[in-house]
């Protein structure tokens, strides 16, 4: 998530909060930031003309002025507990703080009562986590890699536990085989590569534009596979 982004989400997570505010360390959690850069974020906020304030002592936190509201928008309370368990079964995979801020967006201009629906609703789902998530950090290289189609430095570990250098131009994201993907183009082996997500050691965004290579090239995938925009 980029800084504009996390801006946003930040201001209508603050909203959505209400009295109840919301400490620096819960919200650096829930962006996955650090805690200073919580506080430079609401410091910006803040000269940007939005209501935000520190309330001091036990329990305190940053609270936004109530008046500080947007107008409702035609959710249902299912429609939003079927989007906040798939966030929830998604978390720690690609995109994740994305869809997250995508959620708090939503709920932060849902009418009260129907807010108040799907949150119990959203509280009779249950979410098991098994999966080790990817480290946020390496996540995100490849998220913006992807996303503004640049060229990404990784170090991989493959399933022999050897560790190698790559550089890669970023082609898509696969979710198979019970595992999360990342499809490039390896230019250290001259061909395209398959990456498993959670083998990826470090990635290090580059300033360099990839090249477009189309999806088509990676080849046909299963016949099980679908394309998130075709859902």
């Amino acid at each position: 998530m980029n800084r504009t982004d996390r801006l946003y989400a930040l201001r209508e997570e603050l909203r959505r909060a209400g009295s109840g505010g919301r400490t620096a360390e819960r919200l650096a959690d829930a962006f996955e930031v650090s805690v200073r850069t919580i506080k430079r974020d609401i410091s910006t906020l803040q000269h940007g003309g939005f209501p935000v304030w520190a309330r001091p002592g036990p329990g305190g936190g940053y609270v936004v002025d109530p008046a500080a509201t947007l107008p409702p928008v035609n959710f249902t309370d299912a429609e939003v507990s079927g989007l906040a368990a798939a966030v929830a079964a998604h978390r720690g995979q690609p995109f994740d703080s994305h869809a997250r801020a995508a959620l708090v967006k939503i709920l932060g201009v849902m009418e009260s009562p129907v807010r108040a629906r799907a949150s119990d609703l959203s509280a009779r789902l249950w979410i098991d986590h098994v999966d080790t998530p990817t480290a946020a950090r390496t996540r995100h290289a490849v998220e913006q890699a992807l996303h503004e189609r640049r060229v990404v430095a990784l170090r991989y570990r493959d399933r022999n536990g050897d560790l190698s250098t790559r550089t890669v131009d970023p082609i898509l994201l696969a979710n198979t085989r019970g595992a999360w993907w990342f499809v490039a183009y390896c230019r250290n082996s001259e061909g395209i590569r398959w990456f498993r997500l959670d083998r990826i050691q470090a990635a290090h965004l580059t300033a360099e534009s990839a090249a477009d290579i189309p999806v088509s090239e990676v080849g046909v995938p299963p016949a099980t596979a679908q394309a998130v925009a075709d859902l």
